[in-house]
């Protein structure tokens, strides 16, 4: 694997880049196919235990290529604005960013997938549920698309990089002044 090159942008703050990470909501997960064929899509996602979870129908191109191939690239991004520079070509954006390569793994076992998913609706609608999810529910529960279970799957860092340019309200650009 490639080293940053641009090292005084790296983040090595592992409270920040966690905070980020829970707190964002859509990263983008980069894979391959058996051809060879990249595939880029936006998941919504959590990040619990130190782990990326992803979640969706259990069928489609998505499932189809993690069948096939595990590996991937998961990123995380905010962009904050740009940075101005009076010379035009110095200017900058403003930023913070991960990036997250892995396996996707699916998760089989019952508790971890009904918790990961009782996560996802802590996140995305918290309180709107009165109980919370059941392991017989999650294990029921068919998709009205294709009649197969939820898909939850698992992405353990192998490697996990953070870089960022902070704001510098200074020199933000502000098309009001």
């Amino acid at each position: 694997m490639e080293k940053i090159r641009y090292t005084q942008r790296i983040c090595k703050d592992k409270e920040k880049i966690s905070r980020f990470l829970a707190e964002r909501r859509v990263g983008t997960l980069g894979m391959c196919d058996k051809d060879g064929m990249p595939y880029v899509i936006p998941v919504n996602y959590i990040y619990w235990n130190e782990k990326i979870y992803i979640h969706g129908m259990g069928s489609g191109k998505k499932n189809s290529i993690l069948e096939s191939n595990q590996e991937v690239c998961f990123n995380v991004f905010e962009e904050l604005g740009t940075v101005t520079d009076p010379v035009p070509c110095k200017c900058d954006t403003s930023y913070f960013s991960v990036v997250i390569f892995g396996k996707a793994i699916l998760v089989q076992d019952m508790d971890e997938k009904t918790k990961a998913l009782t996560k996802f609706l802590d996140k995305f609608v918290p309180n709107l549920f009165s109980r919370n999810l059941s392991t017989q529910f999650v294990d029921k529960y068919r998709s009205s698309l294709d009649n197969k279970p939820v898909s939850v799957y698992c992405i353990c860092p192998e490697k996990l990089t953070a870089k960022e340019n902070p704001m510098d309200m200074e020199h933000m650009f502000n098309n009001e002044k």
